[in-house]
């Protein structure tokens, strides 16, 4: 099955290229209007996008009933399943009326829908239901890929993996198909490791507001109060105001040494006292990505201090083309591993498909709210799976 994406300045024109392209046994996945707020429409005017695909198992006189993905379209909802097969492009009548559309673009698309319909080919004689043969089930499961933040370049190209594996479709075994291919793509590192013995220096980087001090918190109270580990604790974070003193008060409640630095020299004399502990961690203050120059600066104090590891915490309430510059913008503070944090805020992870894409990097560890030492967990690719797959 291909899925095709195409734009036009008007929803009548997306139509009708999907109309000309894929033929009037089309099944609409996905539509919206792409430059949706004011500013995008001023700034670059009205485009509509249209994502498509056809069944070439099918042949024109085979064709199945047209089906939209309630998740994927905005616009249209769902065919019956026992519905007449049709000639006609697949978009439903009447569209679902989202309550936060407006209702002036429902009715500016319903006349668009209604004046294409008028061009299309009429229906043709009714026949049997559609067969377990029908790929309808992987054009649901794409578009809960779409409504669970997954772009659609990943969903179109995890459809197609599973379209392209010759089984049945329509079947349990797609969404269980899905959810290992989505697991595979997830690498994990596990808790950070502790060896007897030895110190184990574990810095903490990434952006503002992304949870670094709490997730020091979680991560030193786990350790200290559940398994009994002896944890030191260094700050970098100066900028931020009560930075220090909200790292200093879950120390004095741990009950664990907390060392102030704000230069190289003081970075280094800090490790050094805390050496004999079983692990320490950095807390850094949050840099923006694109200052090349607060960067370079958070290089020289972990040059000092030598972490083993390197945990770059991103939000998961973020885009992915925003994670996906941060991995590359912290890339010269020598990171080993991505920890994401706010999962609570989101209903699941679909930008974490796109990051992993364009990292080796590992993810060590998820959090899914505020509570100390709680809501952190070490990471797990099936149960993130799941979370994007399930029914």
């Amino acid at each position: 099955m291909q899925i095709k994406t195409f734009r036009a300045k008007s929803m009548p024109q997306a139509l009708e290229l999907v109309r000309t392209e894929l033929g009037p046994a089309a099944t609409v996945l996905h539509a919206r209007e792409v430059n949706a707020s004011l500013l995008g429409r001023m700034w670059r005017g009205r485009e509509y996008e249209i994502a498509a695909t056809l069944d070439q198992r099918s042949s024109a006189a085979e064709t199945v009933p047209p089906r939209i993905s309630p998740a994927a379209a905005a616009y249209a909802s769902e065919q019956p399943p026992t519905r007449p097969r049709q000639a006609t492009i697949a978009v439903a009548e009447p569209p679902v009326r989202d309550p936060d559309l407006p209702s002036s673009q429902l009715a500016e698309l319903e006349d668009m829908v209604q004046q294409f319909r008028a061009r299309s080919q009429p229906p043709v004689a009714p026949a049997e239901p559609a067969s377990l043969d029908s790929p309808a089930s992987l054009v649901d499961l794409f578009g809960e890929l779409i409504d669970r933040d997954v772009e659609e370049e990943v969903a179109r190209e995890l459809i197609e993996q599973l379209a392209g594996g010759n089984r049945d479709f329509d079947q349990p075994g797609d969404r269980a198909a899905l959810r290992q291919l989505i697991e595979q793509q997830i690498a994990t590192s596990g808790p950070v490791k502790l060896r007897p013995g030895q110190t184990r220096v574990v810095a903490v980087v990434g952006p503002t507001g992304v949870g670094k001090t709490t997730t020091i918190a979680k991560l030193a109270a786990n350790l200290r109060l559940r398994e009994g580990r002896r944890v030191g604790l260094i700050t970098v974070d100066t900028y931020r105001i009560a930075a220090v003193e909200q790292l200093r008060t879950y120390a004095d409640i741990i009950d664990l040494p907390l060392e102030v630095v704000g230069t190289p020299r003081e970075m280094r004399e800090a490790v050094a006292r805390l050496q004999g502990y079983d692990v320490v961690f950095i807390d850094t203050a949050g840099r923006s990505p694109r200052d090349e120059v607060q960067i370079r600066e958070l290089r020289s104090l972990l040059a000092e201090a030598a972490p083993d590891e390197v945990h770059l915490v991103l939000a998961a309430g973020s885009s992915s083309r925003s994670l996906v510059a941060a991995t590359a913008q912290f890339a010269p503070a020598e990171v080993t591993h991505l920890l994401m944090t706010k999962l609570d805020e989101v209903e699941a992870p679909g930008v974490l498909l796109q990051l992993v894409r364009h990292t080796d990097l590992p993810l060590s560890y998820v959090t899914t709210g505020q509570h100390v030492p709680d809501d952190i967990e070490v990471a797990n690719a099936a149960a993130l799976a799941e979370s994007l797959a399930a029914a």
